[in-house]
């Protein structure tokens, strides 16, 4: 990459927006020797993966729980440069006609809801279709021909998915495009983690110590409580926009759908207030789930704070952006901005809203590594 600090006043990179995807192309451009600043709103570094500890000496993941996880080994070693891991095997239970299940549905989750004969049947016609150990996604599932694994798909679809999905998206899971419903399988296995890749962590020290280590470079300045729009004066070769792209735009074309999250904390006098760290609801409940973030580091303390996760409607200047609404047309919204975009100059929109599209950590990092790689050919 050219190096394009000729003038001192002139930054090479001007960053909108403190999330991972932010965070970690300012390391990655600062490392090849250009300026950059990076602005956010919030008074804090790290977006939704923002975590502190409370009163209690619990991490708190103010935004919902993450698990870093990844099978790419150099966004590992990446990230290994600025924090030490605590190795944690992410796992979910459901509550389903007042049994406790492992989610994703596995063969523990049937052997519990179902009697032993009925159990065995379904777990033998599984492996026989599908094979061992595979992740099958519930709406592939419900289209089988075979007449036993059709009504274990149809009680899965129902209690599991469907009221969870209506209450998470206020959609049906028919209605939702992509691969939202593909992120939750069935395992045709006893496995009872919620993910599979090779590497499985939470930073040691929590993800905000890991961004400030991440941003601790002498070519990176941050800006906290700092609005793109009230930015004055500051000269800068390129733009990375990670705000929403239809904001930028003045919402020129129409805004683009998300859902958000309402959080109701509660710290308890008790030692567990349950089994596993996050445990959804899948019913008529108004939350989807229950985090207890004490789970995360195994903390034998006398109290614990759990997290009550209310889906809801975005409303802008009300509440944040969490989801980008996976429908047909939402994505024909979005590339019709993506136009717009396209016709900028030295801009590039990235993230989870510059990009309207879910991502995991590890795939905005890995997004990241693609961009810096394209700019420096």
């Amino acid at each position: 990459m050219e190096d394009r600090n000729n003038n001192n006043n002139e930054i090479y990179a001007l960053i909108i927006g403190a999330g991972i995807s932010g965070i970690v192309l300012a390391r990655l451009l600062a490392e090849k020797n250009q300026k950059v600043l990076i602005i956010e709103k919030r008074n804090n570094i790290g977006g939704n993966c923002y975590d502190y500890i409370d009163k209690n000496g619990i991490n708190i993941h103010k935004y919902g729980p993450h698990i870093f996880r990844t099978d790419n080994g150099k966004i590992w070693q990446f990230l290994s440069r600025f924090t030490a891991w605590h190795e944690y095997k992410h796992k979910v239970r459901a509550i389903i006609e007042g049994k406790e299940i492992p989610i994703p549905v596995n063969f523990t989750s049937i052997d519990t809801l179902f009697d032993t004969t009925k159990a065995k049947v379904f777990k033998e016609k599984l492996i026989s279709k599908y094979g061992k150990n595979e992740k099958v996604p519930i709406l592939e599932l419900k289209k089988t021909d075979d007449k036993d694994l059709r009504e274990l798909a149809a009680f899965i679809y129902e209690k599991v998915f469907y009221h969870y999905t209506l209450k998470q998206w206020d959609l049906k899971p028919e209605e939702l495009a992509g691969d939202a419903l593909a992120r939750v399988p069935v395992y045709t296995s006893y496995y009872d983690g919620y993910f599979t890749e090779k590497y499985q962590a939470i930073p040691q020290n929590g993800y905000t110590k890991m961004f400030e280590n991440i941003l601790n470079h002498p070519n990176i300045k941050v800006q906290l409580n700092t609005d793109f729009k009230d930015l004055k004066n500051t000269k800068y070769k390129y733009l990375f926009y990670s705000g929403p792209i239809d904001e930028y735009f003045n919402y020129r074309l129409g805004a683009l759908p998300y859902r958000s999250l309402n959080f109701e904390f509660k710290t308890l006098p008790q030692k567990q207030f349950q089994s596993v760290a996050v445990v959804n609801y899948t019913s008529k409940e108004p939350f989807t789930r229950i985090t207890e973030f004490k789970h995360f580091f195994n903390q034998k303390i006398g109290q614990t704070t759990v997290a009550y996760e209310y889906p809801a409607a975005f409303e802008l200047n009300k509440n944040e952006r969490y989801y980008p609404i996976p429908k047909q047309e939402n994505e024909q919204l979005y590339k019709k901005y993506l136009q717009l975009a396209e016709k900028e100059k030295n801009i590039y929109f990235i993230g989870r809203l510059g990009e309207y599209k879910y991502y995991s950590m590890q795939s905005a990092i890995a997004a990241i590594f693609e961009l810096v790689k394209k700019i420096a050919t």
